[in-house]
């Protein structure tokens, strides 16, 4: 028989749908340093608490070796001055002075490599920790949470977002302690030893940071615009592969490629104006950067000319003037990665503060229920969508089914059928009214108690991209392969599978697109088989397939509903009619009810279905 009625076929009513809307944040947006935001980045300091031995000995190998580093300008201008005889030193001698220059380079690389060694064993281990616990989050957050955010978007915070803390911790915090010891203990070093030139030197550099905030005010801002340009350039690319099949249904390759070029031309014309800023930010620090340097030789000229400083202290000057000026040039970029930082760590801790559904009780707790029985009441339930709240979708459902008993439920789409499936999978909760499960609030069981007892074979049957074996022992991780065998021979998928060289090590393909329709539902009842569910749902299971796989398919849900509560969402006849109640459901409340020789004799919307029907055959 034909099935073409989309009214009867459609199940996909009043599902939520996600908001088809750009990411709120740039997945690298910086933001203002404050003690809220700050607060942020410890919080992410919680996950370092257990290596906190390595963190400490690294900041000490950082102390060190940063300490140590900065003895070397002055020993470079004790050898100076030792070399034109005009220095009395602890050290005498060109080749005593050569030595100990040698010496702190080695102790420098030594503390370096611990420093780098170290940082890496807590960023490594503490980001692995983070990423565990987004997904351990991710697992156990509800439905709900995920109709208002974009999968795009939460795949950024478990990769991009914790890559850049991962940058972070392990090398741009330890550079910005390292880049502020070597400007302060440099800058002290200086003013103790050459206070005249340090003062002349301080007095260029506002030359500097005025034009630095005034260059990188318009270089941030161009940064932020294209970024954001980007960003809406990757969510047409992830659209568009999501859902190509449609694309090339509607022959819409070139009106999707001179979408996204149109957003590409965009980036380039932003991206090539903050070159311009950034070119002439470049030329105006190379004049500025080198016309301070000649001012400062100049002085330091003078000086030495007067007696005032020896060559050495100058050369000892320049060079701590050129650990102060990476120090304070290096600072700048640091201080951008750090803003990023704390925005990556407020989305991080944003969705780890999320609530989760109520299924982390103790497992006592779980054991102490009696096994589920099938018995399902619902009472005066009404609901309405999270991200439609505005609109009810059930509407006062009153609905008894007794253990074992197999029920149908039929309507037009978007009459609420889906919504009372989900409803009773406890994916969402009613606003008023209530479930009750063998007597019992079905939100006072264990939830993982709870769904443990319930099976669904949906129409879109989503296989992980693992082999038939893994799939099918979804249904029960620990199976034996007698018990998969059994499984598969009883949901008629065991002849199929032993056609394949490889049997049940057959891989499957990503979402199972290597198996047909018909296949890939047998593989679903195999693995709700395996699970044995006192509650089964079939939400058209048949509905999609030819005549000899929807027989076949037929003959292993039968297998599969026998001695089980069933809920039926289908309008193949031949379900249909074997269910002890049919249930029309319309504007989310029951219409009508009873068997389909009941039904069908009376003239109401069930009839018209069942004629529309037989029309089309």
């Amino acid at each position: 028989m034909k099935n073409t009625n989309k009214d009867i076929n459609n199940n996909t009513e009043n599902t939520p749908s996600k908001e088809n809307t750009t990411p709120k944040e740039d997945q690298h947006k910086k933001v203002r340093l404050n003690k809220k935001n700050f607060s942020y980045l410890l919080g992410i300091y919680k996950f370092m608490m257990p290596y906190k031995g390595y963190f400490i000995s690294g900041m000490i190998c950082l102390f060190l070796s940063s300490i140590i580093l900065l003895a070397f300008p002055e020993l470079t201008g004790r050898l100076i001055d030792v070399a034109t005889g005009n220095e009395n030193f602890l050290l005498k001698s060109i080749n005593e002075i050569t030595f100990a220059l040698v010496g702190i380079i080695m102790i420098q690389v030594v503390f370096s490599f611990l420093r780098v060694y170290l940082f890496a064993q807590v960023s490594e281990y503490a980001m692995a920790d983070i990423r565990k616990a987004l997904y351990q989050k991710y697992l156990h957050l509800p439905l709900s949470f995920y109709d208002k955010n974009r999968s795009g978007e939460l795949m950024s915070r478990i990769t991009a977002d914790v890559t850049l803390l991962q940058e972070t911790f392990s090398t741009t915090l330890a550079e910005f302690f390292r880049q502020i010891l070597t400007l302060i203990v440099g800058l002290g070093i200086l003013f103790f030893k050459t206070p005249k030139l340090t003062f002349f030197m301080l007095a260029v550099m506002p030359v500097l940071i005025i034009g630095a905030i005034i260059f990188g005010k318009f270089i941030r801002k161009l940064s932020k615009k294209t970024q954001d340009q980007l960003a809406q350039s990757n969510i047409i690319v992830e659209e568009t592969i999501q859902a190509i099949a449609t694309v090339k249904a509607f022959t819409n390759e070139f009106f999707e490629f001179k979408r996204y070029s149109t957003t590409q031309n965009g980036v380039i014309k932003t991206a090539l104006k903050a070159a311009t800023y950034r070119g002439a930010f470049v030329s105006f620090i190379v004049f500025a950067l080198f016309g301070s340097i000649i001012a400062v030789l100049w002085y330091g000229a003078k000086l030495v000319a007067e007696g005032g400083i020896s060559i050495g202290d100058l050369t000892s000057f320049i060079i701590y003037s050129m650990f102060i000026a990476g120090s304070i040039g290096g600072l700048g970029n640091i201080y951008g990665q750090i803003q990023k930082a704390v925005g990556s760590s407020e989305r991080v801790l944003e969705i780890l503060e999320e609530e989760s559904e109520p299924n982390e009780k103790e497992a006592s707790k779980a054991l102490d229920q009696n096994p589920i029985e099938g018995n399902i009441s619902f009472k005066n339930v009404h609901f309405s969508y999270p991200t439609r709240s505005d609109v009810e979708v059930l509407k006062g459902i009153d609905l008894d089914i007794k253990a074992g008993e197999k029920i149908a439920l039929v309507g037009h789409s978007g009459a609420g059928k889906s919504t009372i499936i989900q409803l009773l999978e406890r994916f969402y909760n009613p606003q008023t009214g209530k479930i009750e499960i063998d007597g019992k609030n079905n939100l006072d069981y264990d939830l993982n108690f709870y769904r443990s007892a319930i099976g669904i074979v949906p129409q879109e049957i989503l296989l992980f991209g693992g082999t038939i074996r893994e799939n099918i022992a979804y249904g029960k991780p620990n199976a034996t392969e007698k018990e998969i065998i059994e499984a598969a021979q009883q949901a008629n998928a065991l002849k199929f599978i032993e056609t394949f060289p490889e049997g049940l090590e057959t891989l499957v393909g990503e979402r199972g697109v290597k198996l047909s329709g018909g296949q890939r539902q047998r593989i679903a009842i195999a693995r709700a088989i395996l699970r044995n569910p006192k509650i089964l749902i079939l939400d058209e299971a048949t509905s999609s397939l030819d005549a000899e796989s929807e027989q076949l398919v037929q003959e292993a849900l039968d297998t599969l509903m026998k001695d089980r509560t069933t809920i039926i969402i289908a309008h193949r006849l031949a379900t249909i009619r074997k269910v002890d109640t049919i249930y029309v459901i319309e504007n989310g409340q029951i219409s009508e009810q009873g068997t389909h020789e009941s039904l069908v004799h009376q003239e109401g919307t069930y009839h018209q279905l069942v004629r529309l029907q037989l029309l089309e055959v």
